[in-house]
């Protein structure tokens, strides 16, 4: 399931690197025969509207819609466990997990940020990643309903990855997982980030419009010449 670190990618920071390999992207997720027919069907809303918009739009509408509260956050524990203790001792044992895997994330992101998840899940044999994938399925649900109902191109993405992992999105495993709180001010939304800083060691938020470390990675790792061969061998 390497294709699962190219979904990853669109769920990345926009950066002009990423767009600039968004038809690679496209091409080399249709040719994947592990993914759904309608793979490129789904995406193509979001991968249309990445390639056409200005780059400091793409950035402010990602922003707004994952960054600005918890309801749509894509760090998975932030919906199982909140600010609970539980929290920190998961991170652990899932960064364990990518260590044991051979994988030492050094992006300043958290160990249970969905895309960082998903590579993690690229480098497992298919039904061990599928399988693994399927482990978050409620939050991916509900990320999923709660997208939709919002009407973003996001939502087939999330779509996308129940498929992968057999989860079927329904009504009621959405509704099962209701949506944190999120402020409704920017005064608490500042005192939201400033405990979650202190708490879990964040690092300050990159520069807007600097290339995001995880998406240059990822985006070298499409354009290395022996896994596009290994690519075309499968």
């Amino acid at each position: 399931m390497k294709s699962l670190h190219l979904i990853s990618l669109l769920l990345q920071y926009p950066t002009t690197q990423l767009v600039e390999v968004l038809d690679d992207l496209r091409d080399r997720l249709a040719a994947d025969p592990a993914l759904p027919s309608d793979t490129i069907e789904q995406l193509a809303p979001l991968i249309a509207r990445l390639k056409a918009s200005d780059i400091y739009d793409a950035q402010e509408a990602y922003v707004e819609l994952f960054d600005r509260g918890r309801a749509h956050s894509l760090h998975l524990f932030e919906h199982v466990h909140g600010e609970s203790r539980d929290r920190g001792q998961a991170m652990v044992d899932l960064r364990r997990r990518y260590l044991e895997a051979g994988l030492d994330p050094v992006a300043k992101e958290l160990p249970d940020y969905l895309p960082l998840f998903l590579d993690y899940c690229s480098t497992l044999p298919e039904a061990q990643a599928r399988d693994t994938l399927a482990e978050p399925g409620l939050v991916l649900v509900a990320l999923g309903a709660r997208l939709a109902e919002k009407q973003s191109d996001y939502a087939p993405l999330f779509a996308l990855l129940c498929d992968i992992a057999g989860i079927e999105m329904d009504a009621e495993a959405a509704s099962s997982m209701p949506p944190p709180e999120d402020p409704e001010t920017l005064e608490e939304l500042d005192q939201q980030w400033e405990e979650e800083e202190i708490r879990f060691s964040a690092e300050a938020a990159p520069n807007p419009n600097a290339a995001c470390p995880q998406v240059n990675a990822m985006v070298e790792r499409m354009r290395e010449p022996s896994l596009a061969a290994t690519d075309r061998r499968n």
